[in-house]
């Protein structure tokens, strides 16, 4: 197997994604834990940018491989929540927003790149332009990928915040099997598509919040 300068630049990207991007995803949950009055993630350290406190290894193979994946989840003691549902909801929220708010740096940093490409004609510039895009597009899979309502991942808990109790302990009790088929779902590439649709689409959507940008560099750049 052959690989590319193209296909060494996403893996770069990916090893950037794991040791910085998920250190920041897993951070954010335990600083909204901390903030909504749970000091469990500040005992096990983990309120902290540090990689080797926030990567799990299998998460890790996974974005390398695929681009989606995880981190080492950050434990919280929801009864130090005032309010239990919207704690752990909200706690569960913070690393998905984070990759969004990082997706959005790194878009914004695309469209500049892009922009002196166009006028320059560089190949350093062009690595940008596809360092910058891949950032982009990774760390909004990341975000696609957490928010899927499967248990452990941080849609399953944000779900639970509107869902009744009898349906949360369905979840409970059948939580091994529900896990198992996403497992087996994933390794078949059965969700490849919808989630890269869900990335592709999200990507477009930022590319459009993000039209700022596009008047600023079209004045000042191009």
């Amino acid at each position: 197997m052959s690989f590319t300068q193209a296909d060494v630049l996403k893996y770069g990207v990916k090893l950037i994604i794991i040791f910085l991007v998920i250190p920041v995803h897993e951070f954010a949950h335990a600083w909204a834990a901390t903030k909504l009055g749970d000091d469990t993630p500040t005992y096990q350290n983990r309120l902290t940018l540090n990689p080797l406190a926030h990567i799990d290894p299998v998460g890790a193979i996974a974005i390398f491989f695929t681009g989606f994946g995880w981190g080492r989840p950050v434990q919280v003691n929801p009864t130090r929540f005032k309010h239990y549902r919207s704690g752990m909801a909200l706690t569960a929220a913070a690393g998905p927003i984070m990759n969004i708010i990082v997706a959005t740096i790194g878009i914004i940093f695309y469209k500049v790149v892009y922009a002196l490409y166009i006028t320059r004609l560089t190949e350093p510039l062009w690595w940008g332009v596809l360092i910058f895009q891949y950032f982009t597009l990774i760390n909004l899979g990341l975000a696609v990928f957490n928010l899927i309502p499967i248990p452990p991942l941080d849609g399953s808990k944000i779900l639970a915040y509107f869902t009744p109790a009898k349906f949360d302990k369905f979840i409970a009790e059948n939580q091994l099997y529900i896990s198992l088929g996403f497992v087996l779902l994933l390794i078949t590439g059965a969700l490849d598509y919808p989630l890269s649709w869900v990335q592709n689409g999200m990507f477009w959507v930022l590319d459009k919040l993000t039209f700022w940008v596009d008047l600023i560099v079209k004045a000042v750049i191009l």
